[in-house]
């Protein structure tokens, strides 16, 4: 028999991959495992609460079934976790947090549910009122869900004391006092509760494994929280600028945490010898920058002789002298790193203050010491015309990096640039979908010189251009082989809808 409650907090991460990527999701795009919802379930289990994890999308369930499993658990607190597979990701969540929600609501009307994450974190008040939610929080939520399942199970409920609660309080919202960010990330949330989740169901990216395409079974972990950098297009900060304000840190400041190297490899212990994981993505988003913090975890890794395949996100300024040995030594056989643009001046007004010669440089080194290189290029920042965007795809053509991201510039919710489209009156997407960048309905921003359509239409025509270039086919072909550039064939047959351009 049930009992009233059978858990203190139910986690959700919703679905909506086929709406994200359309096409890319059945076969090209990765399966990763939630990595706030389990960090909120360790960090919830240190303060004496019990929780469990509904993965959606591994498991394939809509809300529906999702709403079924909430109502049969009877949870004190169910959370709708709205973060996505990289920073920028989290607004693009929303119409599956939507959906669940909605749900939830319908099935059992009396389960007290919150919202949190990063898109919540940069607009509370709009999503507490338009949302089907009795909470959202205000920041990075951790001490927001254990001081919340606190009050729900006390009696009188006094919700005043939940630090950085929204929530409707005599038909208005209100916002209590912020609260902290977590600072011993070792004592108080070691790391992810990989007992909570279906292991089994993830799957990398396939450009992580072009070397055998066998993507699982597959994790993603983070060794820091943060970025000290201030890319004006990004929003991952948004999730910690309340704790930020709170601790008396300036608003041009931005925090950045870090577990020690010892407890990031004793989650890659239980990864390997429990899981039989191989291939692991670090989504910091910034992990190639404390050459300590790096050489560390690298040499722990080393010595215990895992056979490991890591991609992790680096800068063309971060990489030092040294490091790419041991990186390439540890298991860090791809970098990601964010090229952006090749016109300068389009390059500096998002502070990407590096030059042309730097990048080309950094990628020579990088792949000098046997590691592979994603290039990550951005058309349609607020200087861009198609000049300097083909500017960007020569630049990216010369490169010929292992594997290449197109992206439209989007002002996400959190970022500088979100303020500024708001400021300027910039047309922003009318549904939280159009923010995805792979999605029917995106909506990238115009720049001072061009439409939103003209951006989006050679971001996609850049694509197809570069991965059916003869020359990064032949490069493929002899790092990888015939199944692999075989496997990319078949990727650029799958053309996305869009309906700005009339293709949907």
């Amino acid at each position: 028999m049930t009992t009233k409650h059978s858990v203190d907090l139910l986690l959700i991460n919703p679905a909506n991959q086929a709406q994200i990527y359309q096409v890319l999701a059945s076969n090209y795009s990765a399966i990763e495992p939630p990595v706030w919802a389990g960090l909120m379930a360790s960090f919830a289990r240190k303060k004496g609460c019990s929780a469990r994890i509904i993965d959606a999308c591994a498991e394939g369930w809509g809300p529906a079934e999702v709403a079924r499993e909430v109502a049969a658990c009877n949870p004190v607190l169910t959370v709708v976790v709205v973060y996505g597979q990289q920073p920028s990701a989290s607004t693009q969540v929303m119409p599956g947090a939507r959906a669940v929600c909605e749900a939830i609501k319908a099935a059992a009307p009396e389960q007290k549910v919150l919202l949190l994450g990063g898109h919540v974190s940069s607009l509370p008040e709009r999503t507490l009122r338009e949302e089907k939610t009795d909470f959202i929080a205000t920041g990075e939520g951790l001490h927001t869900l254990t001081d919340l399942v606190a009050a729900l199970k006390a009696s009188p409920v006094d919700l005043t004391k939940v630090r950085g609660l929204g929530y409707w309080d005599d038909g208005r919202p209100r916002f209590n006092s912020p609260a902290p960010l977590v600072q011993n990330l070792d004592s108080e949330m070691p790391g992810m509760t990989w007992d909570l989740l279906p292991m089994k169901r993830y799957r990398a990216h396939n450009w992580h494994c072009l070397e055998d395409l066998k993507r699982s079974p597959y994790a993603s972990i983070y060794t820091t929280l943060g970025c000290p950098f201030h890319c004006s297009f990004c929003c991952i900060q948004s999730p910690f600028k309340e704790g930020e304000k709170a601790a008396g840190m300036s608003e041009k400041a931005n925090s950045y945490r870090m577990w020690s190297p010892e407890a990031v490899v004793d989650q890659l212990d239980i990864l390997v010898n429990q899981y039989g994981v191989r291939n692991v993505k670090v989504a910091d988003e910034m992990f190639v920058l404390n050459p300590r913090h790096v050489l560390r975890i690298c040499d722990l890794i080393i010595e215990r002789g895992y056979d490991l395949n890591f991609w992790a996100y680096a800068r063309v300024d971060t990489v030092k002298d040294g490091m790419l040995e041991k990186l390439k030594q540890a298991g860090f056989n791809w970098l990601a790193f964010g090229i952006e643009a090749a016109d300068a001046r389009v390059r500096d007004q998002v502070q990407k203050g590096f030059d042309q010669e730097d990048i080309a440089r950094t990628i020579d080194k990088v792949r000098a010491a046997g590691i592979y290189v994603i290039g990550n290029y951005i058309f349609g920042l607020p200087e861009d015309d198609l000049r300097t965007m083909q500017a960007t795809l020569d630049l990216a053509l010369e490169l010929n990096c292992e594997f290449g991201n197109f992206y439209s510039a989007m002002a996400y919710p959190g970022s500088d640039l979100y303020r500024v489209a708001i400021k300027e009156g910039w047309a922003l997407p009318e549904t939280w979908s159009g923010y995805s960048q792979h999605s029917v309905d995106t909506l990238p921003l115009r720049t001072q010189h061009l439409p939103a359509t003209e951006v989006l239409r050679f971001r996609d025509e850049a694509f197809q251009t570069y991965y059916r270039n003869p020359r990064y086919l032949e490069m493929l072909r002899q790092k990888f082989g015939e199944e692999t550039v075989r496997h990319i064939q078949d990727m650029t047959q799958h053309n996305l809808k869009r309906k700005i351009l009339g293709t949907a």
